[in-house]
């Protein structure tokens, strides 16, 4: 059976990022995928130290991380999985810390200094991002995100050789499930609670489907 994992990048293991990475987990499970849900807020480890040793040809890291913390037995994971789907919420325009750092450990050590550039990964991985936010869709050209987080994509296209990266943008998101305990006038709790009830079950019938994309891509691989 193929396994498909599934990254949450939020400090929050069972908010909106969450629960759309498990409505993609959904769609994988019903096309016949085996799934898990890794919760990096959950892990204590570093962003990338630069030690290097990742391109040392006499290391015995050579091609992995070196650092050994929670996050070690999570990229021999991924770097085993028949698929992936990653998330992360979309903080003052980019990803999360915690996604940030694990991106430089799992990324920087796929990453051959060859001429040109290329993968470490002797195979293509199927993979899919989920950006959550809390804008709406129409501010997101406006404020750039499409081109930043698309850089994300290319390196993940890149380095996971799985020439396209299946791309949801979750737009208009909860961030309090009650707005009048919070310093928050810039929002208007009942759109808010509008968009939780009708657009976001979208985000996640969405997800659902990338979910199943992702599982038949690895089916289509065998």
């Amino acid at each position: 059976m193929k396994k498909i994992y599934a990254v949450n990048g939020s400090p929050r293991n069972n908010f909106n990022t969450a629960k759309v990475l498990q409505s993609a987990l959904d769609g994988a499970a019903s096309a016949g995928a085996e799934t898990e849900l890794i919760q990096l807020g959950n892990l204590k480890y570093s962003p990338c130290r630069s030690c290097m040793l990742c391109k040392r040809k006499d290391s015995n890291s050579a091609g992995r991380c070196a650092i050994q913390d929670d996050l070690t037995p999570i990229l021999d994971k991924l770097r085993a999985a028949d698929g992936i789907i990653m998330g992360s919420p979309v903080y003052f325009g980019n990803v999360s810390g915690y996604f940030r750092s694990f991106m430089e450990r799992f990324y920087f050590s796929l990453l051959r200094y060859s001429d040109p550039p290329a993968s470490q990964l002797e195979r293509p991985i199927p993979t899919g991002m989920i950006y959550t936010m809390n804008i709406p869709q129409s501010a997101m050209q406006e404020m750039h995100y499409y081109e930043e987080l698309g850089r994300i994509n290319d390196f993940s296209a890149m380095l996971l050789k799985c020439g396209k990266v299946e791309t949801l943008y979750v737009c208009d998101t909860f961030q309090f499930t009650d707005y009048s305990l919070y310093e928050a006038d810039l929002f208007d709790p009942a759109h808010k609670a509008a968009m939780r009830e009708t657009l976001f079950p979208q985000d996640c019938a969405k997800a659902f489907e990338l979910g199943r994309k992702i599982a038949a891509k690895c089916l289509k691989a065998e």
